[in-house]
């Protein structure tokens, strides 16, 4: 990943400049303060996908080839999400997927860059597609308002990325691929991907509040520990009435209509 170096005379200007972009933004984006342009974003991206695609012991990645039909299933979804014209970087963003074969594994990722990542135990556990729709909108929308760069911001300090601007820190690069491996996003970024999730949905022929059926889901199995995905989400209850509450207030459908048998079919087709 190769980072803009600039002058000692610009750390002023450019902390100023950050100040001031960490206040701006409308009323859904938001805008925390971000060191990391969408071209780090993006490679960023690249690099986790490349480490986590060498690791196939813990991360099994399905072989696409043997798993067209459902990798060609999720790309559809992820197009229909990008088709609603709410994402930002829809088209500088690579929006790729991968599922990993892990049964005993509820969870789902997104890095930098929009390459998404998908457990066979959370496919098998949803119970119909709009419920796993809510989830990629949710996973995109942390790549779309990229959460991880943000987080990893926060988590180095504006001082010490601007040393690494500045060219003098070059070993923190490697230290920051590591952290992405292991990020967990705040409370606000979990509840803003959740409202994002609808706004995505809102404009597809998707249920708006897919997403509060999966956390339903967990509160019904009276599910103690949560997911590692969500250990830092405000509490499944809370999710649910604030995604019904936000698809109410955006009035949009949330209709579940979606083909039973499609769904069944694309969660037998898996290991």
């Amino acid at each position: 990943m190769k980072f803009l170096k600039i002058t000692t005379a610009a750390v002023a200007a450019l902390a100023l400049i950050l100040t001031i972009n960490a206040c701006k933004g409308d009323d859904d984006r938001g805008g925390g303060i971000n060191l990391f342009t969408i071209q780090d974003d993006m490679e960023l991206g690249q690099q986790l996908r490349d480490e986590i695609l060498a690791n196939p012991t813990e991360y099994p990645i399905l072989n696409e080839g043997q798993y067209a039909g459902a990798y060609a299933y999720i790309r559809d979804i992820v197009d229909d999400i990008l088709a609603s014209g709410e994402l930002e970087y829809a088209d500088e963003f690579a929006w790729e997927v991968y599922i990993i074969d892990d049964p005993e594994t509820l969870n789902a990722f997104a890095a930098p860059g929009g390459y998404i990542f998908v457990y066979t135990g959370l496919i098998k556990f949803l119970e119909e597609k709009d419920d796993f729709v809510g989830v990629m909108g949710h996973e995109m929308a942390h790549a779309d308002l990229r959460h991880s760069t943000q987080q990893l911001t926060q988590q180095y300090g504006v001082a010490t990325l601007l040393g690494l601007l500045l060219g003098q820190d070059q070993d923190l690069l490697t230290n920051v691929l590591g952290s992405l491996l292991g990020l967990r996003f705040s409370r606000d970024d979990e509840s803003q991907a959740d409202k994002f999730s609808v706004i995505y949905l809102c404009q597809t022929e998707y249920a708006a509040n897919g997403a509060a059926s999966f956390f339903q889901k967990l509160v019904d199995a009276g599910s103690a520990t949560p997911p590692e995905f969500l250990s830092t989400h405000p509490s499944p209850d809370n999710r649910v009435e604030a995604i019904n509450m936000e698809a109410e207030d955006r009035n949009c459908d949330t209709t579940f209509d979606s083909d039973a048998a499609e769904w069944a079919n694309f969660q037998n087709s898996l290991p």
